[in-house]
């Protein structure tokens, strides 16, 4: 289905994908939410996966500049920075580009903590920072057998957008 010249498609989609290394010392977050394990997520930020994955899934849907080129690492203004900040940037493009959240469905692969028993509360923080509903959000949890990356945690997003109405009374004014 392709879009007539300046208009936009109805749908998009984006993909985003993130993996960090598992350090001791530092918290561990994942979607938001600080969860008890003996190590957090290394990264320049808060190493948050789920959140870095879900933000170039949105930039990547609406062929914004991905997580690293808006927020370069290099860049000590990030350092330790809360992932959600990242997000809002992102969730300030998809308005911007006249497009909403429809839905979203992720998969984080890790050896450990498990997730099952935190993810109710990380599907609820997703939404809430998205400002969709948590069956809007799925959540899947896998176990990295036979990949080698059991020091590592590693997130797949995929996210649907869908174009916002415009206001009938925008549309009357511009008309005029």
């Amino acid at each position: 289905m392709a879009a007539k010249k300046n208009q936009q498609p109805p749908v998009r989609i984006g993909y985003g994908f993130d993996s960090h290394e598992f350090k001791s010392g530092i918290p561990l977050k994942i979607g938001g939410v600080a969860l008890p394990h003996t190590a957090g997520l290394g990264g320049h930020s808060d190493g948050d996966v789920l959140l870095h994955a879900i933000t170039d899934a949105l930039l990547g849907a609406v062929a914004a500049p991905d997580i690293g080129s808006l927020f370069p690492p290099s860049d000590p203004k990030w350092k330790g920075a809360d992932s959600a900040v990242f997000l809002q940037e992102a969730m300030k493009r998809v308005k911007a580009a006249g497009y909403a959240i429809a839905n979203l469905d992720s998969s984080l692969v890790l050896s450990a903590p498990k997730i099952g028993p935190h993810a109710g509360e990380i599907r609820s923080r997703v939404a809430k920072l998205l400002g969709i509903a948590p069956d809007c959000i799925g959540l899947k949890a896998k176990t990295p057998e036979g990949l080698g990356t059991d020091n590592t945690a590693i997130a797949h997003v995929a996210v649907l957008l869908a174009q916002v109405a415009k206001s009938k009374t925008k549309t009357a004014r511009k008309k005029r």
